[in-house]
């Protein structure tokens, strides 16, 4: 236990020089304590205790030392932050960042936001009694948030990866041959989506990774968005495709918004907060692209733990490419007899 302790002492000493840095005069760092879940960012809650005594929750977002996975999405925490300072003013649900870490800091790479009181885990939230109110309104919460952030004016963000649909369906197939796996699953649903995902289309920011498990959930509903690490600018109906991936639902298939809600509530939240009217047909092609989006991950996981990098959480993700066949072949053949086979 003495060096892991000696370890969480040097990372709350580090925190706490970049707080006073921050013009935190005099602050102290205390019940420094690892969060769960994160496959390549480690979250740390703290207490940022001040000179006059009183006390701040906060939450270290941090690369760790070693990547368990490959690096995706934004270039760097710093970037995240700036995306969180950026969104916030327009209508946005998220952490206020605090501070970040200095460059060079032994801490790492990271920043320090608010840490909101609220329920993450996605089962959790599905069946918490104290949210039984807030299921029915989460759908239509999360449609008006999606209309405000994609309606972003461009010159308020920072500099942002910009992927247009027919390059994001180019990178899927290099992602498919990287994992050196036959998938004749996945090879048929990106010929389908050749033929059916929608080309043209104004590219907004997008969160990249928003679901049922990225969120904040409270009695009143969502109040927090997490996880801004795959943010870029690309196709809106991407993000709301994600959110109705059957992965996300956590055994609640029936309602396709994140186990909690149906797509005409997601889609009335998001025409009354601007967005405009959705096309189902449209919604449908960018849920086939996020339910193969999700495959390829699971299986470059699984080709990594293939390669060496063996931990228990690389295989739980890994099998779960699997799943996700199942889960597009049921978008791509609704009517086939086989689901009603006995």
């Amino acid at each position: 236990m003495t060096a892991p302790l000696a370890e969480e002492a040097a990372l709350a000493s580090a925190i706490a020089e970049a707080a006073v840095a921050a013009g935190h005069a005099g602050a102290r760092v205390s019940g420094l304590k690892r969060l769960s879940g994160g496959a390549s960012k480690e979250s740390w809650a703290f207490d940022l205790a001040h000179a006059d005594g009183s006390l701040t929750p906060l939450v270290l977002r941090r690369q760790p030392p070693a990547l368990r996975f490959a690096r995706n999405g934004l270039d760097s925490l710093l970037a995240e932050a700036a995306v969180l300072r950026a969104v916030a003013p327009c209508g946005i649900p998220v952490p206020q960042v605090a501070f970040e870490l200095p460059p060079g800091s032994p801490a790492g790479e990271g920043y320090a936001m608010a840490r909101i009181a609220g329920e993450t885990v996605g089962t959790r939230i599905l069946k918490d009694a104290a949210l039984a109110e807030a299921r029915p309104l989460l759908a239509r919460q999360c449609g008006g948030i999606l209309a405000r952030l994609h309606a972003m004016p461009a010159d308020r963000l920072p500099p942002l990866p910009a992927v247009a649909p027919a390059e994001a369906l180019a990178q899927m197939a290099r992602r498919l041959e990287a994992t050196g796996q036959a998938r004749p699953v996945f090879e048929f649903a990106l010929t389908w989506l050749r033929r059916h995902l929608p080309m043209d289309g104004p590219l907004t920011l997008v969160h990249g990774d928003f679901r049922n498990g990225n969120l904040v959930v409270g009695p009143e509903g969502v109040r927090a968005v997490l996880d801004w690490e795959l943010a870029h600018v690309g196709a809106p109906l991407s993000d709301l495709g994600w959110l109705c991936v059957t992965s996300w639902r956590f055994q609640a298939p029936a309602l396709p918004v994140g186990g909690f809600g149906i797509r005409e509530d997601l889609l009335a939240g998001y025409r009354e907060a601007g967005g405009g009217a959705v096309d189902p047909v449209a919604l449908h092609a960018w849920e086939v692209f996020q339910t193969l989006n999700w495959g390829l991950m699971c299986a470059g996981v699984g080709a990594t733990f293939m390669n060496g990098v063996r931990t228990v959480e690389g295989a739980l993700i890994a099998r779960r490419a699997s799943e996700t066949e199942f889960d597009l072949l049921r978008l791509l053949l609704p009517d086939h007899e086989a689901w009603n086979a006995r």
